[in-house]
């Protein structure tokens, strides 16, 4: 764009000068059409059928130029044209473009007179930038390729990572499958034989009661521990059912096992979430839960899954209890259940809310998925 301003800043001063008799008069209608041509080229560059009318006008109109001034600047109108096109065209439009500034030339040169060295030259310097054209046009089009390859490169291993991390996963899920579910099972069912020993020779003392009640408790607990185990399981083959089914299957499981209603809803548009993200989010509801169990035993729950845009929300709320409603499991644990859940959202990049608000325990989870 510099060196076409500076062709029409500069021929009108050289002989003959623009605007001076016929041959001035062409050479101004000329440089105006060189300068329209420009404008217009540089507002449609990215349209390619434009450009290559553009660059045609403004080479045969540079070649004509060049017949007429040849002793000006007005050979850098060609040397623009000739090497844009070779650089931004194919070779055939190029190659036309060329052949018409040349052309244009070469009719206007023996029509005027103009030296033979003359007319020899400016065409070998215009077929010259072309050919520099073309091989920077070459070069670009290697450096694309190559940035395509490499994309495509890198692109097939994430894949393959991916490929490999799914098949570590499901190497992880028979493991657990066969050493912690077998083991369990077993356990579960020695535990039902020695209760069932207890009960043929019991004789009414509190010890052997309390005996019979404890395994009772610890088969409970093996067989929560096989469904959690199914679970993981499930979540490390990602075939786990989706998360609206599972936080429903929860809220049945709990309401059953506590006699305590738990009021389920799923609002916005349901969709697939990712391992990690319904893992965090079953996780939250199951603790949120436990704990409304634990502080206020007999208190209705409420349970809802949201989805909106990217995001989805956890939210479970309970009534608080008087203080001395507190249920008996309500001093037992850690305290460190919901830092766990804070700690296991931020990692999925979601936060955890918990607190008391207008007379009610409300846990809210809220993470992209």
């Amino acid at each position: 764009m510099l060196v076409i301003a500076g062709v029409l800043v500069t021929v009108p001063f050289a002989e003959p000068h623009a605007g001076a008799g016929a041959r001035g008069v062409a050479i101004a209608v000329g440089l105006g059409v060189v300068a329209v041509c420009t404008v217009f080229w540089l507002i449609y560059e990215r349209s390619e059928q434009l450009t290559i009318a553009a660059l045609a006008v403004m080479g045969v109109t540079g070649g004509v130029l060049g017949g007429l001034s040849p002793q000006s600047t007005v050979l850098a109108v060609g040397c623009v044209v000739t090497s844009a096109a070779g650089v931004r065209l194919s070779t055939a439009a190029s190659l036309a473009i060329t052949a018409g500034t040349v052309a244009a030339f070469l009719a206007t040169g023996l029509a005027l007179g103009v030296p033979t060295e003359t007319l020899v030259g400016y065409p070998f310097a215009w077929i010259g930038l072309w050919a520099v054209g073309l091989t920077r046009r070459a070069y670009q089009l290697r450096a694309e390729q190559a940035e395509r390859t490499l994309a495509e490169t890198r692109r097939a291993h994430d894949a393959e990572n991916h490929a490999a991390a799914l098949a570590e996963r499901a190497r992880i899920a028979r493991e657990i499958h066969d050493v912690l579910a077998h083991s369990l099972a077993a356990v579960s069912v020695n535990l039902q034989a020695a209760e069932g020993l207890l009960d043929s020779v019991r004789d009414g003392s509190p010890e052997l009661a309390r005996a019979i009640e404890c395994l009772g408790r610890a088969g409970v607990l093996t067989r929560d521990g096989m469904a959690e185990a199914r679970r993981a399981i499930q979540a490390l083959r990602d075939d786990a059912a989706p998360l609206a089914d599972q936080l429903a299957g929860l809220a049945k499981e709990w309401e059953a096992d506590g006699n305590v209603p738990v009021d389920f809803s799923v609002s916005g548009s349901p969709r697939p979430v990712g391992t990690e993200v319904g893992l965090t989010a079953y996780r939250t509801a199951q603790e949120a839960l436990t704990n409304a169990r634990k502080h206020a035993p007999g208190q209705p729950v409420r349970l809802s899954l949201k989805f909106s845009g990217s995001e989805i929300e956890v939210e479970v709320v309970n009534l608080l209890p008087a203080v001395d409603e507190r249920g008996a499991l309500a001093g037992p644990g850690t305290g460190y259940g919901l830092t766990g859940l804070r700690e296991r959202a931020a990692l999925g990049g979601g936060t955890l809310d918990a607190g008391p608000a207008d007379g009610e325990w409300r846990v809210c989870l809220r993470i992209q998925g």
